[in-house]
């Protein structure tokens, strides 16, 4: 049985914590004020993943211990045996999430850790499109939209950072009842153009969680 509980974008909120912890133990002077970022971190910490046994618990609070570099460090490098890897999809398995694509091109996945995957995301720079896969309510969907560049960095919806982003447009797939034969509504937002740097900042799943939802039409 797989002991693996923590996912990508709560090992990234981990280390954000980690960060923050470290920074008070570097910078403050007052011990009630680094004791007091102390028990935030570690709340936020256990709020982060679903803890089933007390060998995971051990594991996420011994935050509660480390004050140098080399233990900061050592922290996050314990809890990579316990990250969930991105489940891997075969090309034909991604070409089912997409049949009206004829000609689906997908990248070149050898090298790729999936344990630091929330979402697969590419581009065909041939057809000016996105394509982004996503475990949704325990199944795999895939959404396809325009990709258009904007050659400067913006905020990204998905990871609330500041990175180089693209406009993504895609076509909403529910209709309202009644709606006439070409009813067209497509809903847009500007996102990280590189999905491995999204993958490396992203803490929280909401803002993608919504976004396939409201494309796909599924509450």
């Amino acid at each position: 049985m797989s002991n693996t509980f923590i996912r990508n974008h709560q090992y990234n909120l981990i280390k954000k914590q980690v960060n923050l912890l470290q920074s008070a133990c570097n910078t403050a002077a007052n011990q009630k004020v680094i004791q007091s970022v102390r028990e935030q971190t570690q709340v936020k910490v256990l709020a982060a993943c679903q803890v089933t046994t007390e060998q995971q618990l051990q594991s996420l609070n011994a935050i509660s211990l480390i004050n140098t570099i080399t233990e900061f460090q050592s922290y996050l490098s314990s809890l990579e045996p316990y990250l969930e890897e991105f489940p891997k999809l075969t090309d034909t398995q991604l070409k089912k999430l997409f049949p009206k694509i004829k000609k689906l091109r997908t990248p070149n996945w050898v090298g790729l850790d999936y344990r630091y995957v929330t979402y697969l995301g590419w581009t065909d720079i041939a057809t000016n499109k996105m394509f982004l896969v996503y475990r949704l309510d325990n199944q795999f969907v895939g959404i396809e939209g325009r990709f258009t560049p904007t050659h400067k960095k913006g905020v990204c919806f998905l990871c609330n950072r500041h990175e180089k982003v693209a406009l993504f447009t895609s076509v909403i797939k529910a209709k309202p009842a009644k709606a006439s034969p070409d009813y067209y509504k497509a809903m847009g937002n500007y996102m990280c153009v590189n999905s491995d740097t999204c993958n490396h900042n992203i803490t929280d799943v909401t803002a993608l969680d919504k976004f396939f939802r409201d494309i796909l039409g599924k509450l």
